[in-house]
């Protein structure tokens, strides 16, 4: 019995001691780190700030004081040399193998301190994938800093109101933005990018018309999906929030006011005029009425090699009816299959709050303005007025 609580006395003794002996431990390590100027092993915050995190539990003292045993290695950079190094972080990789590689590369001494210096800060998690311009003379607190938001090099390319895929393709291409070929491909597909603004189009359809002209900031290289995307978010956000409300007071889906606001976009030049251009094509279609847009027609004609342009401009009277396409709406009742352009939102908005007014014709003169008029016999004789045919 005696030689039990003898035993069990000197292990109570000795687990003191050792308490006492990791205690002192710990102590003599800090101070033996703050007498030689070293910082204690921790990350930093956004202003540069050394940010502690006390130990939890065993393990985590353990690894404090690994860490503080070695808080030189962790705070003096290897290097003086302040050289730019390009270094990636791939999708998926682990914490060891970002440390590993640095190692390989110099910027670091032990790649399993730097690990369990990650660890123990929680940066391991936190790591992004990426690219980065990392300096041989960054220490490894700057480094565990530096590799939680990678560096992403982007091109901006602005899309202006009014232009077919084909000539944000060329433009893309022109620009060495991206492959033309494939942006367009993937918009006549129709099916890269999936996006609840995309509810009412029609199977098979492209993404023609949902393309929302603005700037946009591109990641390099960007793919297809990569504008298509951020063209139907904005499309998305710049709508009215009761844009469909708004479309079914108009008798249309919002897929069909995005093809009469197409329209609309390819006829006014003058942008007081757009709510009244869109009473006009919205009228014809209540009675029934061919639209007789000259932009489905040339919608229809494409290219034009010997004008170099999409838009052939003037289109004859010959054309409207020699043209035979689903989109010439000179031949064919009612909407064209589908957007001819990508509108802006205020030709968005001229469909979904048009002009009320009781006009079915309309004829431009100089400069791109139009005169408008209810009746055909009023409209032949602003023709004759303002054309002299």
């Amino acid at each position: 019995m005696n030689v039990i609580r003898f035993i069990l006395r000197f292990i109570v003794f000795m687990v003191g001691l050792a308490a006492i002996v990791f205690i002192l431990g710990v102590g003599a390590i800090v101070l033996r780190n703050k007498a030689a100027g070293a910082e204690i092993a921790v990350a930093q915050n956004e202003d540069g700030a050394s940010v502690g995190r006390a130990p939890q539990d065993a393990e985590d003292w353990a690894i404090y004081v690994m860490l503080q045993a070695r808080a030189k290695e962790i705070n003096i950079p290897l290097s003086d040399d302040p050289a730019e190094v390009p270094f990636t972080v791939e999708p998926g990789e682990s914490a060891l193998s970002v440390a590993q590689k640095l190692e390989t590369m110099g910027l670091i001494s032990d790649a399993q301190l730097f690990r369990r210096f990650l660890s123990y800060n929680n940066l391991d998690v936190s790591l992004e994938a990426g690219d980065y311009t990392l300096r041989k003379n960054m220490n490894m607190i700057a480094l565990g800093q530096a590799l939680q938001k990678a560096k992403f090099e982007e091109v901006e390319v602005s899309i202006p109101e009014g232009w077919r895929a084909e000539q944000i393709a060329q433009m893309l291409t022109d620009e060495e933005i991206m492959d033309g070929s494939a942006f367009l491909a993937a918009m006549r597909e129709g099916a890269a990018v999936e996006h609840n603004i995309l509810f009412d189009r029609p199977g098979g359809q492209s993404y023609e018309g949902y393309l929302f002209p603005d700037t946009y900031r591109l990641p390099i290289p960007a793919k297809p999906e990569d504008l298509i995307e951020r063209m139907l978010d904005n499309l998305a956000a710049k709508l009215p929030a009761n844009a469909i409300e708004l479309a079914s007071r108009q008798g249309l889906s919002l897929y069909q006011v995005l093809i009469v606001a197409s329209i609309v976009e390819r006829e006014a030049v003058v942008a007081e005029e757009r709510p009244t251009i869109a009473s006009v094509y919205l009228n014809r279609i209540k009675q029934g009425m061919y639209l007789q847009a000259d932009p489905t027609v040339q919608y229809a004609m494409g290219y034009q090699p010997e004008q170099d342009q999409w838009w052939k401009t003037p289109v004859t009277l010959e054309e409207y009816s020699g043209v035979n396409s689903p989109y010439n709406t000179y031949l064919n009742p009612g909407l064209p299959p589908g957007p001819i352009a990508n509108p802006g939102i205020d030709s968005i908005t001229a469909v979904l709050q048009p002009a009320d007014t009781p006009y079915l014709f309309f004829v431009a003169y100089g400069d791109g303005a139009h005169v408008f008029a209810e009746t055909f016999e009023e409209h032949e004789k602003n023709v004759a007025v303002y054309q002299g045919n």
